[in-house]
């Protein structure tokens, strides 16, 4: 349970980190709360040569409202963002997934931009991020670019990132108005990764559903945007039928392992579950 030797690289700049990056290639890995890495680098399973700490990096952090995006800078702690009011105001969704991730004392360091970047299938912030349609600002040398978050994710710990690159920032739509939110998850006990959990996004006009985004959490090697999930309720009353053949759909495009939290046929039936409640909230919240 000890880490290999490494070298510690502290940069005070993205273009410093960038550079560290560029110089040490596939040898360097990128450190920002360090909960994923820390224990892989324990157990050998990641064994950089050089780590490159992003602490001492003020551009990183922040939370701004730029209009119709809500933009958070990659180093900001999940603390940091359960205090912001403007993400309780226009993005409570963040809220409510933020207050189920591990524990205090893990969001206090833990950042959104590390919750999202590497990869962790059982991370929850990623199928949030696609639920939102979010997008994912990198910078590397040969300057910046925008990754939607539904494109992301390749394979368990593959993304689109390079590995010169470096997530500066999560650019987050602001739903309408009135809109619905929930997620749901279903956990062993405080801390732990989930064994399903789902995330929806709605708006209700006129009794009927005008717009719906389902994703789901740890139920495959990547977070899974439920597309078809989401379309089945549109122009519908979103009633019990209508619920049911939505988390239908949604479960229906999961692949999980069987793991100590369950048989995948197990972790498959309470996707189903997690989705249905989920988009109950929602439709109970919508205005």
């Amino acid at each position: 349970m000890i880490p290999g030797s490494f070298e510690y690289h502290r940069p005070t700049s993205v273009d410093e980190a960038v550079s560290l990056l560029a110089q040490h290639g596939d040898e360097s890995r990128v450190l920002a709360g360090g909960h994923s890495l820390i224990p892989m680098m324990k157990t050998r399973l990641a064994q950089p040569s050089h780590l490159i700490d992003l602490q001492d990096i003020a551009d990183l952090q922040g939370i701004r409202d730029q209009g119709d995006i809500i933009e958070i800078g990659a180093m900001t702690t999940q603390h940091d963002v359960l205090g912001s009011a403007l993400v309780g105001e226009r993005l409570p969704i963040i809220h409510e997934t933020a207050r189920l991730i591990a524990d205090p004392q893990v969001r206090y360091c833990g950042t959104l931009g590390g919750n999202v970047a590497n990869g962790d299938p059982g991370n929850d912030m990623p199928a949030l991020m696609q639920c939102l349609d979010a997008s994912y600002v990198v910078q590397g040398p040969d300057g910046t670019r925008s990754i939607p978050a539904r494109g992301y994710y390749e394979a368990a710990y593959f993304t689109a990132l390079d590995e010169t690159e470096v997530l500066t920032a999560i650019r987050i739509p602001v739903p309408a108005a009135g809109h619905g939110f929930a997620y749901e998850k279903l956990k062993r006990k405080v801390g732990d990764y989930a064994t399903s959990a789902a995330a929806v996004v709605l708006t209700m006009a006129n009794g009927a559903c005008t717009s719906a985004s389902i994703a789901l959490t740890n139920v495959s090697d990547t977070p899974l945007w439920a597309e078809a999930a989401g379309q089945a309720l549109l122009g519908t009353r979103a009633d019990f039928a209508d619920i049911d053949q939505a988390a239908h759909l949604a479960a229906d495009i999961t692949d999980p392992v069987s793991d100590m939290r369950g048989p995948a046929e197990y972790r498959t039936h309470v996707t189903k579950i997690m989705t249905a409640r989920a988009i109950r909230a929602a439709v109970t919240r919508a205005s």
